[in-house]
């Protein structure tokens, strides 16, 4: 942990004196931090992370990993004990789990009385409404990127090949990307399709596809990702029948957002893993409207759970969208 915090400051170009300024925290404390001779606090831990943008993640299993050594050592027992509190954390995660489902089981229940009535509409009506939230898919996602698009101006790109005044040639491609990403999705939950590494770079690739190739379907180079994302496909295959499909979704979200396996684009994938997930289980696509207020929203989710790791905090905020975006479905039906 100590070569993680010194090595980040020094590519910060960051004094000890500036990081503990802006820090709040003692300049000699920074110093002990850096030689290994005190530990932060978990409090000082979220304040570096984020000065130094050190992914969270890593950090707390470095500060983790130097308290259980502090505290077992190399005890004989170590090992045994170790192991045993591996199955209570196990055993705490499931009770965690099933108070998420059991406290949100009204909106649950909500959502899946208007799933099936959606499902209850005929061929002609569905098709409707899917080319219509098709095309909010593709707005939001390229909104929430910065796109500044319209949606009849996306609509007129996606559909009518048209090149609007006043807009990039990226803004333009992007559209045209998503619109892609759309139709291969949908037709990977048709197959009913694995979560693979193959998909993950295929995606990436099309949301990059005549923007930047240089590390487009590429991890960064880092082999801690490709382990971490083995571990995250593992995950899947083995929640994936026993978790309801909204919170399977979140959780994987999160899992990207958290592993942060490319340089670029890790939000954009995050979002199009999840809403595959939904139309795999015969949801609608979970996306926040556009619009500042809703951006803030939703970035002041991620910051949330970020701080607080607290998944119920994103999943809660899903679950409010996909019933939002469920009615806003059935009501295409009646206009």
């Amino acid at each position: 942990m100590k070569s993680l915090l010194k090595n980040a400051r020094e590519q910060k170009g960051l004094k000890t004196r500036e990081l503990a300024q802006l820090a709040g925290i003692d300049q000699a404390l920074i110093s002990k931090f850096e030689s290994g001779t005190r530990k932060p606090t978990k409090d000082q831990i979220i304040k570096l992370s984020h000065l130094l943008e050190i992914d969270y993640e890593t950090l707390m299993v470095a500060w983790l990993k130097e308290k259980i050594l502090y505290e077992i050592g190399d005890d004989e027992f170590a090992l045994k004990a170790l192991l045993l509190a591996e199955q209570e954390i196990q055993r705490n995660k499931k009770e965690i789990d099933s108070f998420i489902i059991s406290s949100n089981q009204i909106i649950l229940d909500e959502i899946e009385i208007l799933k099936n009535q959606l499902q209850s509409f005929n061929h002609f009506e569905l098709r409707q409404i899917s080319k219509t939230l098709e095309l909010e898919f593709i707005f939001k996602s390229i909104h929430t990127n910065g796109n500044s698009l319209t949606l009849d101006e996306t609509k007129s790109v996606i559909n009518d090949g048209i090149t609007i005044s006043g807009k990039s040639m990226q803004e333009h491609l992007e559209a045209i990307n998503f619109q892609e990403i759309s139709a291969y999705i949908k037709d990977l939950s048709q197959k009913k399709t694995n979560l693979s590494e193959k998909e993950f770079f295929t995606i990436h690739n099309l949301i990059f596809k005549g923007i930047q190739s240089e590390n487009a379907g590429k991890y960064k180079n880092d082999p801690m990702i490709v382990r971490e994302m083995n571990l995250l496909f593992n995950w899947y295959e083995t929640h994936k029948n026993n978790l309801n499909p909204i919170i399977l979704a979140s959780e994987v979200y999160l899992k990207i957002l958290d592993i942060n396996p490319f340089e670029k684009g890790n939000l954009q994938i995050a979002n199009i893993i999840m809403n595959w997930i939904f139309l795999q289980n015969n949801y609608v696509y979970a996306l926040a409207q556009t619009g500042k207020n809703n951006n803030l929203e939703y970035f002041s989710v991620l910051d949330e759970y970020k701080t607080k790791n607290d998944k119920s905090v994103f999943i809660n905020y899903i679950l409010k969208i996909e019933k939002e975006n469920l009615t806003h479905a059935i009501e295409l039906n009646t206009k």
